[in-house]
């Protein structure tokens, strides 16, 4: 059994060589670009980011550091799926004329998204849905308060910053990547590139 084994490996290994062999020899096609009469091969090489290890000054940073990444971790999809759902809103009131359309329309669309989300989100902590908050500016490009306003109006948007501001946040929170948040945007793209 051993050597059946072993030789059906060595017959595999035998195949895979044989094959990059054949491949070896073929002539590989490239872009030239001509620089002074001299032609020079032109590749385009996949982009490559190189991210630094993180240091911490002592263990109480650390913590706070693998606390946030795991805040960001659970927020993060939330904060595309409503870009999404943002979107699928926008490309749904385009096709409608009428404000009683539109608006019956808004209504239908709450109430589905409350059904899918509401549960979920209500088991959120405090920082985790400040940087929800967050996320949302980052990924739509509007505050969470605008967003509420253009599609539920002001009365409605009052309404939640008033509710958000009971819990210590903010609606109108922006995101600024390059000096408040600069943390979770490097925790992001962490993220993106599967390194976390």
């Amino acid at each position: 059994m051993r050597k059946r084994v072993f030789y059906t490996l060595c017959l595999i290994l035998l195949f895979v060589c044989s094959a990059k062999a054949q491949t070896a020899n073929e002539p590989l096609i490239v872009r030239a670009l001509v620089i002074d009469g001299d032609t020079v091969p032109y590749v385009v090489l996949d982009e490559v980011r190189a991210f630094a290890r993180h240091k911490f000054k002592n263990k109480r940073a650390e913590i706070r550091y693998t606390r946030l990444v795991r805040n960001v971790k659970k927020v993060l999809p939330y904060a595309r799926m409503c870009a999404g759902e943002i979107n699928i809103i926008n490309e749904g009131l385009s096709e409608l004329t009428t404000d009683k359309e539109k608006k019956a329309y808004l209504k239908v669309k709450e109430k589905e998204l409350f059904e899918k989300f509401e549960q979920p989100l209500r088991h959120l902590t405090i920082t985790q849905g400040r940087i929800l908050i967050k996320l949302i500016d980052r990924e739509t490009g509007n505050t969470s308060f605008e967003l509420i306003r253009t599609l539920k109006g002001r009365f409605s948007a009052f309404i939640w910053q008033g509710v958000a501001r009971l819990f210590g946040s903010n609606l109108k929170s922006e995101y600024d990547s390059e000096v408040k948040d600069a943390e979770i945007e490097n925790i992001i793209l962490l993220i993106d590139e599967g390194l976390i």
